[in-house]
């Protein structure tokens, strides 16, 4: 059972990381997991919340960043070191096939931490805004999965990797918000 849903594994990696390969992908795909090409949306999300939520927006960015360390740390601290799965990058029996297109990593591959911490953000941010602002939904989830999907494509994670990392960040994210929205004795001004 296991050998067959790694092979099912490294067949729909081999897919998104040769099959579906071009020109646009190869350029967009590395630009889309570096960490710097989201530091303008960053520093807008912190302008943002303070000029239009002040003392409640400061709250806000501290359980963001909260949700942050708490996914990293659950994922890179804990899970990577008790599972230890290769990154296909570094697996001797498999490398050859892949197609990297950024430097491959020394660390673990199972749960991708890009994975983990970009959907436990975009959950915050879905549970927060969704009632006061409805497009929240598809930027939030979409931008967390774009990012995904390229660690897949440039060649540093399994497709098992991200569902791992997308449903704990998922998760992480949920409780994180909630807590925040539930001691918020301002709710109506983030839900409605």
């Amino acid at each position: 059972m296991l050998e067959q849903l790694i092979h099912y594994d490294q067949e729909g990696f081999l897919f998104i990381n040769q099959t579906i390969s071009n020109l646009l992908f190869d350029w967009l795909m590395p630009v889309l997991r570096n960490p710097y090409t989201w530091a303008p949306l960053y520093l807008f999300l912190i302008i943002f919340l303070i000029r239009n939520y002040k003392k409640q927006g400061m709250v806000m960015l501290v359980f963001f960043t909260m949700t942050f360390a708490v996914a990293d740390f659950t994922s890179s601290s804990i899970i990577k070191k008790e599972v230890m799965r290769i990154r296909p990058c570094n697996d001797i029996t498999f490398k050859d096939q892949v197609k990297l297109r950024v430097r491959c990593g020394s660390g673990y591959s199972f749960p991708s931490s890009h994975a983990t911490n970009h959907f436990a953000l975009g959950m915050f941010l879905l549970v927060v805004f969704r009632k006061r602002w409805k497009p929240i939904v598809w930027l939030s989830l979409g931008w967390a999965a774009s990012i995904s999907f390229a660690q897949i494509y440039v060649g540093v994670h399994y497709p098992i990797d991200i569902l791992a990392g997308a449903t704990l960040g998922s998760i992480i994210g949920f409780l994180t918000a909630s807590l925040f929205l539930y001691f918020q004795p301002n709710k109506p001004t983030l839900n409605e």
